[in-house]
């Protein structure tokens, strides 16, 4: 077996684990808020897998996680309809950071700071409410108050916490590819 390819391979076996393990954040340990019958607000840690892929491999690698675990998460545990604008933007959460900070090899908690928020404001307090205002029809005020107030406590929390797993899954990574 040629060595890229065994590279590619733990690649591969690495995004599918991070879409596993944003599916289980996102379906089982989430706070969900319903707002005009179906969930207009989740908080919880289901994004920070999607965003460690696209920061630890690349854009690219991290909106694929993004995809993957939108689309599995939703067959196995359905939270109304199948909408693929949602699987858009959570593609988006994992292509954005990677974007932002590619190229880009000793980054500072400020970068992932500024990359998560340039994220997560995007998809979480303007892309998600807009769309459950457009597809749905529920008004914007229910949705964009808590998504605020959450996304505030979350994006610092997001970046610390993708600040360490990034450093440490690059020194693991790199260990173990030698």
């Amino acid at each position: 077996m040629h060595g890229g390819n065994k590279v590619n391979i733990r690649r591969i076996i690495y995004i599918a684990l991070l879409s596993g393990l944003s599916i289980v954040l996102t379906r089982v340990l989430s706070l969900r808020i319903p707002v005009g019958g179906i969930e207009g607000v989740r908080i919880g840690f289901g994004p920070l897998p999607i965003i460690v892929a696209g920061l630890l491999f690349s854009p690219v690698d991290g909106a694929i996680c993004g995809i993957i675990s939108d689309i599995i998460g939703y067959f196995i545990n359905p939270i109304g309809p199948y909408v693929p604008v949602f699987t858009i933007i959570s593609m988006l959460r994992g292509l954005l950071p990677g974007l932002i900070c590619l190229h880009r090899k000793d980054l500072s908690f400020v970068d992932y700071l500024l990359a998560i928020m340039i994220s997560q404001i995007t998809t979480s307090v303007i892309l998600t409410p807009l769309s459950l205002k457009w597809i749905f029809g529920i008004p914007l005020e229910p949705i964009l108050i808590p998504a605020i107030i959450s996304q505030a406590i979350l994006i610092p929390l997001y970046s610390f916490l993708t600040m360490t797993i990034v450093r440490a899954l690059r020194r693991f990574i790199s260990n173990e590819i030698c």
